[in-house]
């Protein structure tokens, strides 16, 4: 049967405690007990539906957390207060002192910088590969090694990991894939691909509105029982927790995200086309130039397209620097980090997401100065978007002419 992730989220069924449409929000940091020996039997992990301290769960965390199990076809999942609360649990709760990671070598700024500058604090080591090379992780696989990690679309380049090709890799040598699906929510299911754990930034799609920070790891009961024990867990221990009000907000922005994703994958196809046909270096996994694009076709949900980034290479920074100014000037978007929001951001990730990176290791990825990395807004007219861009591409001396048309 086909995964339709937004008929799993519409199958949940929530009521507040005095009948409310939404779910109640649990406003406490502690919860009381009927008896002592049961407080003693939820420190133990033993008194199902009970609540201990807000740092371990909260009913508003647990609602968010089924919701986003449901997303991604887990049996369960864990929030935390962003996504790198998300990201480095569960990274140490698979790895210790002595440990190995293969990882892509293109991954958002943060991520990398965490597992090339701190982690080896622990002597966690990791082996940097193309993640779009079976051999080349295979190669780098050793005897120490824990966990495969790449994110499904890469953050800021798009390379499309091969997710089923990865799955098998991991499961040949006895390790976890764990796939970070930030860029390519309900049009990319890694666990349905053989992924062993999802994980994803909050702030970005999922709540769509950038005022709420958060993340989530989606995968077994095991997993996230392990994460949230008070003797050793991860998740309780490293307190990346999510507050209640932060939690009921993302949920109720979550009933909307099947329609958001398809009006930015729709707005950014439209848009990658345009400037290809510029004759403008651009790279959209849509666009059957993509090197990676009959891989996406292989493992789409179809019906929510092929997301919301695209990027165009403008050859220099000081060209792409005062295009964005200008577009951000015409109202056409914000001069900002992040994505997913219904405003298209744009952003240069060399000096930005991706600054934590070595120049030269950007060099080597194919990481240029003058790329712009686009998240694509909701614009309802996005015919009139592209000839606003080009005719800031104009200005700025990006484009040589342009058609005289009336915005």
């Amino acid at each position: 049967m086909k995964f339709r992730p937004a008929n799993k989220i519409q199958d949940l069924q929530y009521f507040g405690e005095f009948g409310g449409v939404n779910p109640s929000i649990s406003d406490s940091a502690t919860y009381t007990f009927l008896s002592a020996k049961t407080m003693l039997d939820t420190f133990e992990g033993q008194a199902d539906g009970c609540y201990l301290y807000s740092r371990h769960t909260s009913p508003s965390n647990l609602y968010l957390g089924e919701a986003l199990a449901a997303m991604e076809g887990t049996e369960t999942a864990n929030v935390a207060g962003s996504g790198m609360g998300a990201i480095t649990a569960t990274i140490l709760h698979f790895c210790g002192a002595g440990d190995h990671i293969v990882s892509s070598r293109t991954i958002y700024g943060g991520t990398y910088a965490f597992l090339k500058n701190f982690a080896p604090r622990f002597n966690v080591n990791t082996s940097f590969v193309n993640i779009t090379s079976l051999d080349a992780v295979e190669a780098a696989i050793n005897e120490n090694t824990k966990i495969i990690y790449c994110e499904a679309v890469s953050n800021p380049l798009l390379e499309v990991a091969d997710i089923r090709g990865l799955a098998k890799l991991a499961k040949k040598h006895g390790l976890q894939l764990l796939v970070d699906n930030t860029f390519s929510p309900m049009s990319i299911s890694p666990i349905e691909l053989g992924a062993d754990v999802v994980l994803h930034s909050l702030t970005k799609f999922i709540n769509g509105t950038n005022d709420t920070m958060g993340g989530v790891v989606c995968g077994s009961q095991e997993l996230i029982d392990a994460m949230r024990s008070v003797i050793d867990g991860s998740a309780m221990l490293l307190g990346p927790s999510m507050d209640s009000l932060r939690s009921a907000s993302i949920l109720k922005n979550m009933r909307t995200l099947h329609i958001r994703i398809k009006q930015h994958s729709k707005n950014a196809a439209y848009l990658a086309e345009k400037f290809e046909d510029l004759g403008l270096k651009t790279v959209y996994p849509g666009l059957p130039s993509h090197p990676s694009h009959e891989l996406f076709k292989t493992m789409i949900n179809e019906e929510y397209g092929f997301g919301g980034l695209l990027t165009v290479d403008f050859g220099s920074l000081e060209k792409a620097n005062a295009l964005m100014e200008l577009m951000q000037k015409e109202n056409l978007g914000y001069l900002a980090v992040s994505l997913g929001f219904y405003k298209t951001l744009f952003s240069a990730p060399g000096t930005s997401t991706s600054s934590e990176i070595p120049e030269d290791e950007q060099k080597e990825m194919g990481l240029s100065d003058g790329l712009v990395r686009f998240s694509i807004g909701l614009d309802n007219d996005i015919e009139r978007t592209f000839r606003m861009m080009r005719r800031c591409m104009n200005k700025v001396g990006i484009l040589e002419s342009e058609p005289q048309e009336t915005l």
